[in-house]
């Protein structure tokens, strides 16, 4: 193992080695004399996982079998794979037939900026070092991969017997499961199109070396998706050189770009018109029917309008609030005031709200945050019980949807095994810190996170369908949900909002719901009501006990 990467030959750490001033100034010097315009090769797309996902689980944002870039590469417990991937270099220069590695070491010398701009974080090694880097780590991510272009099952041909026990498409293998852990992890990525200039000269065309790039990654996406799998044709029209690395292709896959979507009512609506449009007798006498129906329906519903705008008028609320005014301040009504308020009187600050809120604008409410109350969201067993049933729907994210005419959650099937929290998390983690616009993926999670709270919630939602479990209990898909309950910051994302708050409408809607939340805080929750209930009750007692006394005394 020495010979390939003794301790000595590693770069000393940046927060003990002393800063060398020549040496900055004269690459400062070499960089700026430099005739070189990147322009937006420059943008970062590799980086450091947030401190705030970190701390949750190390584990998952950490490779632990093998190093793929510079972030990770000298660090002394991943040293056993590089004989692995020298290996993997050199059957990768075999098949160069008259190049050599030295060339494309050369080439990517020239692209060193381009490299370093990929990276958040500074990398503290020359340009010829970081160049092997590069050559070494994707040549063996090459070779891994190659196993994903290939779906009978058996090895690929390339893949020597040395990496046999490694690599194994049907991934029963833990040695396979560690490495596909490790290549999906945020700080452990290459550039893509070191990937494509690798393959570029093993196959002399640059449109081969992408397709062979895309047939791989579509094979690791197939393998690692969460989602039930899509066909071909619906797969996202996605470049592998618009691409900036694995992850962002897995990435683009999985999460969808959300658009505006026409309301299915609406759509159904116009569909049914349509068809009324039929010259027959039987559509006539519906389309009469339907009419005079509306027309009742119209005539009712004025009606009710009527009569709840004459109970809600000033002059019937004076009427029936000042004597509550006048009860509720007698001794002892003190303490029930806030209750009856809070059941009967509260819809009057209700357009007050309203016409608060009407001052902002459109804009303003979509752009702000939520607040961590528009998050909450009752647990699967809390809808079940409501009503609300859970049908799992084929595709991805853009699935999320309940029907308020049937209660009705739809939600997209999700398989869990042991690589996908790895995948979530660093999806997650890539999204927070590349994404400018709504957080999609990671407002998914939050939805998960609430409504799976227990064991008995991912059992109803694993009977339904909706999860597809392969790990050892429900007890462990919850413990997954509930541990990625971390987030960078709160975004709004209209469809899964759209979702979360019908679903709170139609819960807290519920009169059951309503009486539970009441007794809940103002019984449970207020010492003074109970005192106040206890008063009372005994009162009742001594008034018993002294009517009691009275009539025996004038019985007597």
């Amino acid at each position: 193992m020495s010979r390939y990467f003794k301790p000595s030959m590693m770069p000393k750490d940046e927060s003990t080695s002393n800063f060398d001033e020549l040496r900055w100034v004269i690459k400062i010097r070499e960089i700026l004399d430099e005739d070189l315009d990147y322009g937006d090769e420059l943008s970062v797309s590799i980086f450091n996982v947030p401190k705030t996902l970190m701390a949750i689980h190390q584990d998952s944002y950490i490779p632990q079998q093998v190093a793929i870039g510079p972030y990770h590469y000298w660090r002394q417990e991943l040293y056993e794979m590089e004989r692995y991937k020298l290996a993997a270099a050199k059957r990768f220069q075999n098949q160069l037939q008259s190049l050599k590695l030295e060339h494309i070491v050369v080439q990517l010398i020239r692209f060193e900026h381009r490299i370093r701009g990929c990276y958040h974080k500074y990398l503290n090694v020359n340009g010829e070092t970081l160049a092997w880097m590069m050559v070494v780590d994707a040549a063996f991510l090459l070779e891994f991969l190659q196993i994903f272009a290939n779906h009978d099952g058996t090895m690929t041909i390339g893949v020597s017997s040395r990496m046999s026990h490694l690599l194994d498409y049907a991934g029963r293998k833990l040695a396979h499961n560690a490495i596909l852990k490790d290549i999906v992890m945020l700080e452990n990525q290459i550039p893509l199109f070191v990937l494509r200039k690798m393959l570029e000269f093993k196959f002399s065309s640059l449109e081969l070396a992408d397709d062979m790039l895309f047939s791989m990654f579509i094979g690791l996406f197939k393998d690692l998706s969460p989602f039930s799998p899509m066909e071909e044709e619906d797969y996202p029209q996605i470049l592998v050189s618009e691409c900036a690395h694995l992850l962002d292709f897995l990435y683009d896959m999985i999460v969808p770009k959300l658009e505006e979507q026409s309301d299915p009512a609406e759509s159904e609506d116009r569909h049914k018109d349509g068809e009324h449009h039929e010259n027959s007798l039987v559509n006539y006498a519906k389309q009469f029917l339907f009419g005079v129906w509306k027309m009742v329906s119209r005539l009712v519903e004025a009606s009710i309008s009527c009569i709840k705008m004459f109970l809600t008028c000033r002059t019937m609320k004076v009427i029936f609030r000042v004597p509550w005014t006048i009860i509720s301040n007698l001794p002892g009504f003190g303490i029930i005031k806030q209750p009856v308020e809070y059941l009967f009187f509260n819809q009057d600050k209700e357009p007050t709200k309203k016409e608060e809120n009407g001052n902002l604008s459109s804009n303003n409410i979509i752009n702000k945050s939520p607040l961590m109350e528009e998050i909450t969201i009752p647990s699967v067993t809390e809808l079940a019980k409501s009503g609300v049933s859970f049908i799992a729907a084929n595709g991805n994210i853009s699935t999320i949807r309940f029907d308020v005419k049937t209660k009705t959650l739809y939600l997209p099937k999700v398989g869990l095994d042991i690589n996908t929290e790895v995948l979530l998390r660093n999806l997650v983690a890539y999204e927070a810190s590349n994404s400018s616009g709504p957080l999609i993926f990671t407002r998914y999670t939050e939805l998960m996170n609430g409504i799976i709270d227990t064991e008995e919630d991912a059992k109803i939602l694993r009977e339904k369908g909706v999860i597809l479990n392969h790990l050892k209990s429900d007890e462990e898909v919850a413990n997954l949900w509930n541990g990625m309950s971390k987030s960078i910051k709160l975004t709004r994302v209209p469809l899964l909002d759209k979702a979360i708050e019908d679903v709170n409408q139609y819960y807290n809607g519920r009169v059951s719901i309503k009486v539970w939340k009441f007794v809940k805080v103002y019984v449970f929750g207020s010492w003074q009501f109970l005192t106040f209930l206890a008063a009372i009750f005994l009162l009742f007692l001594i008034s018993l006990q002294v009517f009691f006394t009275f009539y025996k005394f004038i019985k007597a």
